[in-house]
């Protein structure tokens, strides 16, 4: 049965007042070792145990100070320790400054493993993994990944509850990005009623915020903002969807073309009547609407010809 451990703030001991101490230790057992061998080195007088006592007591004193020296400890803001006595756990130390703990106490930090410097971040930080192909709603192949900011919110579930925070959230983010792809559109359909993964950028991003914290709550990560960096078409697709895009703009373009023509054709019949400028029967309104379209609706500026004679 998997055992939680609660975070616990650490008291540390002002380390100035301790070094002080240490140094006046050390000063003191190496006077008292000297003076010890000096009184045992003498040839006036046999050698006292008292003597030996001194030397003992120097050694001692030196001993404790250098051990005491393990238990210095620093920490710059937004850092912090995790500490474990003889294999449980001992505590966090999480402010900034100089601190002095139990010297047989070792920090735990499993995302540096091998390094010296065991202290945790609690800064900001952020993730941005490589790129994954995943199938959106509709099936198609895309190209997608997303940048997390997160920061260590428990610092002991961070170390105890997984293996390596680090690779978790690395892995977490990875397995969310591909869940909520699935459950979106690359686009808008055509009724454009609908989430996409393109046209809906901040609620996909609140929604993939909440799948990764849900995910990483038993590692004591905080997810401060979720959002996709890069959204493509897979390469061997990305020409077709290309050329459907480019399709689905010309329509739309044309169909606004065609609603402004007819409405000026419409305008124009509409003054000529009025003004009684001229008379057209239905053939002639016919030709004349046919030749307006073709001089609206054309891709290239039409060429006039001039009739200088009777239309009739």
């Amino acid at each position: 049965m998997r055992k939680e451990v609660k975070e616990r703030e650490l008291k540390g001991v002002n380390g100035w007042a301790v070094l002080v101490a240490a140094v006046v230790a050390m000063l003191g057992g190496l006077a008292l070792a000297i003076l010890g061998g000096l009184s045992v080195g003498g040839d006036s007088e046999p050698a006292h145990p008292e003597f030996f006592a001194l030397i003992a007591a120097g050694l001692i004193l030196m001993l404790v100070a250098a051990v005491c020296l393990n238990g210095f400890k620093v920490l710059a803001p937004n850092e912090a320790i995790v500490l474990t006595l003889f294999g449980k756990y001992h505590g966090t130390l999480n402010k900034d400054g100089f601190y002095f703990v139990n010297p047989f106490c070792s920090a735990n930090n499993p995302a540096v493993m091998g390094k010296l410097n065991k202290k945790l971040s609690l800064k900001a930080m952020t993730l941005n993994n490589d790129k994954q192909k995943v199938n959106d709603e509709d099936g198609n192949p895309i190209e997608i990944s997303v940048v997390v900011i997160w920061r260590i919110a428990d610092t002991a579930k961070a170390v105890f509850a997984v293996d390596n925070y680090l690779n978790y959230i690395s892995t977490q983010a990875d397995s969310a990005i591909r869940h909520v792809a699935r459950r979106y559109p690359y686009d808008v359909s055509d009724g454009g009623d609908e989430k996409s993964l393109r046209g809906s950028a901040q609620e996909i991003a609140d929604v993939l915020k909440t799948e990764l914290q849900e995910r990483v709550d038993m590692a004591g990560i905080e997810i401060i903002e979720a959002r996709i960096n890069n959204l493509a078409y897979a390469p061997e697709i990305a020409a077709a969807m290309l050329q459907r895009q480019q399709a689905s703009a010309i329509i739309a373009a044309r169909q606004k073309i065609v609603d402004g023509a007819v409405s000026m054709v419409d305008m124009a019949l509409k003054k000529l009547s009025d003004n009684d400028i001229v008379e057209l029967d239905d053939e002639r309104k016919a030709a004349m609407v046919s030749n307006l379209l073709v001089v609206l609706c054309g891709n290239r500026d039409a060429q006039p010809i001039v009739n200088s004679g009777s239309i009739y």
